[in-house]
């Protein structure tokens, strides 16, 4: 018998910044680049609220948790409907929408929108390192897992300088404290490839742009969006970038799409 050829699927991450304002633009851009799995952030919507019958005609399943006006995260499967298995677990008490995980396309992926954490010092901060010491704790028990596995979202986290174009001017920002570089370096450190600084090495390249003083126009952004594949997914990659045409809509997202392309293993 031939052998079969490895699958190629396309992952990504978008943070809508309001899922009801964004539709159409979540909708083109679905149509236009075709990923096959996208994890979504800040859907500011409640879960009656979720336009699943438009993404399903689209040709997209989805699994969510809503949250009135703030948070909300969603995982979309092109032609498969992701299983749902957990939220992020470690705080019973924590309620706010900000990660779902499920079985897709013979991945585990992880959808997340990590808490921005301003300002800071102050409680908002405090929850931001706790949250992260429970997303690495959680993470541990993912990596090293014989199949592939994901950690896509809006991190709210600039790794290094090169993250960001002017680190200066970002240095009281909670985005960039040491403590929150040191633990996305520690979760690294378990074993997860950034995919977006695998492909392009020190280049800068950016995934959010504020919409103060044509920050877009300019290109003064931030990255802030990240694809972490543990090693049996990185093992498979190919190629992962930015799809910033779709920030340049009107009305959009300070966000643009973020992917990797990966080769599944057989």
């Amino acid at each position: 018998m031939p052998r079969r050829k490895p699958r190629v699927l396309k992952l990504a991450t978008y943070n809508v910044n309001g899922i009801g304002p964004r539709l159409p633009h979540l909708l083109a851009w679905l149509e236009r680049e075709q990923p096959d799995v996208v994890a979504l952030q800040e859907l500011k919507a409640r879960d009656e609220a979720f336009p699943a019958a438009e993404l399903e005609a689209a040709g997209y399943c989805a699994i969510w948790h809503g949250e009135h006006r703030w948070n909300g995260v969603a995982l979309l499967g092109r032609g498969a409907r992701p299983v749902e298995s957990r939220g992020l677990p470690g705080d019973r008490d924590d309620h706010q929408s900000r990660y779902i995980e499920a079985a897709v396309h013979g991945m585990v992926v992880g959808a997340l929108y990590l808490p921005n954490g301003n300002p800071q010092p102050g409680p908002k901060f405090d929850y931001k390192l706790k949250w992260m010491a429970r997303l690495a704790r959680h993470a541990a028990t993912l990596v090293e897992l014989p199949h592939p596995v994901a950690l896509l979202g809006d991190f709210n986290v600039i790794p290094s300088d090169e993250d960001v174009y002017d680190p200066k001017s970002w240095k009281r920002d909670a985005l960039i404290q040491p403590e929150v570089r040191q633990a996305y370096a520690k979760l690294l450190a378990q074993g997860w490839t950034d995919a977006l600084r695998q492909v392009h090495g020190q280049a800068r390249i950016y995934t959010f742009w504020d919409y103060f003083r044509q920050h877009f126009e300019r290109d003064r952004g931030l990255r802030i969006d990240h694809l972490l594949l543990n090693p049996v997914l990185a093992a498979g990659l190919e190629d992962a970038g930015v799809d910033r045409w779709v920030r340049a809509l009107e009305k959009p997202s300070d966000h643009a799409p973020t992917w990797v392309t990966v080769k599944l293993p057989r």
